[in-house]
Order: C-alpha cells, then structure tokens, then sequence
C-alpha cells in the first residue's frame, strides 16, 4: 500500500516537473527575438557596455566615465557571394564596437550575415572566438564545424573575403588564422594557409 503511494507520488512529482520543462522553450522564443541582430556585429558589443560604466563609479569620474564610453560607429566593407560562388561582393555595413581590440571581432561578425537577401555568407556557420592585434598581426581564433566547411572554391573565396575584410584597418599587416586555438595547414582542407596572411 505504501509503495503504490510512493510510486503515485514520484509520477505526480515527475509529471509536475516535465510540465516545467514544457514552458522554458517559451520563454526562449523572447530572448531569440530580442538577438535576432546579434548575427550582426551592431548587436555583440552592446552587452559588454554596461561592465565599464559600472567600474568608473567614482563621484564625478563616473559621469565623465559614461561620456566617454559611448559605442565607437563606423563603416565597413564585408564580402560576400552569390549562389555560384563566382566573385566576390562588397556590402557597406555599420559596426559598433566598444574599444579598438571590439572592432576586429564586430568585422567579422559582419561576415556571417548579409542584409542582401541575394548574396551568401562564406563565414555563416563559423564561430569567431577572438580577434586580438599585436604588433600588427590580428590572431583569429575560430572554431569551423562541418556545416562551415566549403568546398575549394568556397573557402578561397571565404579567406579572400575576410582578408579584405580585416586588412581594411590600416594597423592590421598580417592576419592568423587558428582553429581552436591551433595553426592550421588549412581551414576547410582545400586551399593551404600561409602563417600568418600578409598584406598584399
């Protein structure tokens, strides 16, 4: 008798917790909606604003702080492709970008967008992790999954068009690539990488 009490008791636990379950995909959709243009570099360094307004919090230094911490804006060229994958094509796009290191990673979120509904991204589903400058060189680190992964004239023109992309930036000379943290001999087994990419 106990034991059928029991039982009934874990399955009304079970079921009540199932049902809990059952609603978080709801509440998902509005955070979705509200990311919907964070596949744009517009929308990445936004969130990162609010943590250096809140370490200036000294008096009149915190207003100044705030002045000064407004999101930098400019204009850049991304590539991208048609359906052929014949050229390359260039959008303006805006990128918004909190320091100078943000811009570089802002520019190549660029890439895995377009706001031309004819044009493809080469870069769509990669995941960019970083993009640091030192010394004029800008190490990428980025993680390819097989759906990234192009065939061999895909991934030419995926390394051409975000060498275009970086090399805009005048202190940019040289650009690493690495894949999880690792150099390389090739992003997507076609097109072999030099270490690093050098201004032409």
């Amino acid at each position: 008798m106990n034991r059928k009490g029991w039982v009934m008791g874990m399955l009304v636990v079970l079921l009540l917790l199932s049902s809990g379950c059952g609603q978080k995909p709801q509440a998902a959709p509005t955070t979705g909606t509200g990311n919907a243009g964070s596949n744009e570099a517009v929308g990445e360094p936004v969130a990162a604003a609010p943590q250096n307004e809140g370490q200036g919090s000294q008096g009149e230094d915190n207003g100044k702080e705030q002045a000064q911490s407004p999101l930098q804006t400019t204009s850049i060229e991304a590539y991208y492709t048609d359906d052929n994958m014949l050229e390359l094509t260039k959008e303006t796009r805006q990128i918004s970008f909190e320091s100078d290191q943000d811009k570089y990673l802002a520019a190549l979120k660029t890439l895995q967008s377009s706001e031309n509904t004819g044009l493809f991204a080469l870069w769509e589903k990669a995941v960019f992790h970083s993009a640091t400058l030192a010394d004029g060189v800008l190490t990428v680190d980025m993680s390819l999954p097989d759906e990234a992964r192009q065939g061999a004239g895909g991934e030419a023109l995926a390394i051409e068009a975000l060498t275009k992309t970086l090399f805009q930036f005048q202190e940019v000379n040289a650009i690493e690539l690495l894949v999880d943290g690792e150099k390389v001999d090739t992003l997507m087994g076609h097109v072999e990488l030099d270490h690093p990419l050098l201004r032409n």
